[in-house]
């Protein structure tokens, strides 16, 4: 019965009797076929700029803000204004870079008062290893450190130099441990290494304030800089929002058109297809009944599908509405009969063709039934007035 409802509904459509509708019919399918590759191309667009806004929302440390930041560079460089933000960025390091070479030469001062102690002499020099046969040397010390590699390295041109104070700081402290853990405690070497590093330690606690000014201070820029590209990114964003919004506005109105020259081109329905529609739609499963009643509500704002009490008739539908619901039932009809045919094939497969069935909930059952009852009752209501009126 179900197969003869879709071989009903099938029939008719667009006059193929006129010579141009072939072209034409291809000419819509082409035309929808390309709509629908831009909606997809607009979809990950729009996919995109929720991905973004989704990411800005969240609270991020600075930490976790670089990381973005770095994650997205190539995004970043296609935000209009990036090679000025690029220039700013490298004008500000540079100026930062100045700042701490000068906080590093201030920090020369506390190194020229460590080396000139009278006990600094041991570690002016790396440790001879070999000339004194410590053979356990680097066996005990893991990475070795004294005051002229520090010097060298302050020195150095080529890349290898301490960018930051604070690394000058970790070898200094580096030289007086190495002596201090591989010496004995009892040892001149270990004493003058302990007494230094206490000598160290109390200069760069007077330091240390203008080291975490500094610090304090690149912090801050650093947050107004990724602040003005995340503003950036957002007004791009925002206007890459707007322009998808007008060319899905497009789209859909071009849709709209096709739709509508399709629904010219189509002959009306007539009585007994009117029928065979009603006839179609109370077969159809609760879920696709109620998304053919979305369908009549969206072009006839006096229908409300959600109603308690739903009264449906065909005859006052447009034409357009009728094509809509035609080819709706169709496809739906289709998809039920081929579930249908697998679900019986698997369960022969699995010998349970004698297998009880699962019942939905009695609750959602008996709201699905009374609705389509109620389709049901107003078709029939619908046919009978047709009856009573072809009787006059």
């Amino acid at each position: 019965m179900e197969e003869e409802l879709i071989m009903d509904v099938e029939d008719g459509g667009i006059d193929t009797t006129k010579e141009n509708n072939t072209a034409n019919v291809d000419d819509i399918g082409h035309q929808v076929d390309d709509l629908f590759a831009k909606v997809e191309k607009l979809e990950q667009r729009v996919n995109e700029i929720e991905q973004f806004y989704l990411s800005s929302s969240k609270k991020q440390s600075n930490a976790s803000q670089k990381s973005l930041l770095v994650k997205d560079k190539d995004k970043v460089k296609h935000i209009p204004g990036f090679k000025k933000h690029q220039q700013e960025a490298a004008r500000r390091e540079a100026v930062a870079a100045k700042r701490m070479q000068e906080l590093m030469r201030q920090f020369g001062s506390i190194l020229r008062q460590i080396t000139q102690h009278k006990w600094a002499w041991p570690f002016m020099q790396p440790v001879d290893v070999e000339g004194l046969g410590l053979r356990d040397y680097y066996e005990v010390i893991d990475r070795p450190m004294d005051f002229s590699t520090i010097k060298n390295q302050m020195e150095a041109k080529d890349g290898t130099e301490y960018k930051h104070v604070r690394e000058i700081c970790s070898d200094v402290r580096l030289v007086f441990q190495n002596a201090m853990k591989y010496n004995d405690d009892n040892s001149d070497v270990h004493s003058m290494a302990k007494n230094l590093l206490d000598k160290f330690e109390e200069k760069w606690r007077q330091f240390l304030p203008r080291v975490t000014e500094e610090e304090k201070r690149r912090e801050e820029e650093e947050a107004e800089a990724q602040s003005n590209i995340q503003r950036a990114q957002e007004a791009a964003h925002a206007k890459l929002a707007r322009d998808l919004s007008n060319e899905l506005y497009e789209a859909d109105m071009h849709l709209e058109e096709l739709r509508e020259t399709v629904v010219q081109n189509c002959r009306k329905l007539s009585v007994e297809d009117k029928r065979n529609l009603g006839m179609a739609l109370t077969r159809l499963c609760p879920e696709d009944l109620s998304k053919a009643l979305d369908i009549v509500a969206r072009h006839n704002p006096s229908f409300h599908s959600t109603a308690v009490e739903i009264d449906l008739d065909i005859d006052s539908q447009s034409e357009s509405t009728l094509w809509r619901l035609k080819h709706f039932v169709k496809d739906a009809l289709h998809g039920h009969i081929k579930n249908d045919a697998a679900i019986e094939l698997r369960n022969k497969a699995n010998g349970l063709v004698n297998a009880t069935k699962v019942t939905k909930p009695i609750s959602t059952t008996k709201t699905n039934t009374s609705k389509r009852k109620q389709i049901c009752n107003a078709l029939a209501r619908t046919a009978k007035k047709r009856d009573e009126q072809c009787s006059f």
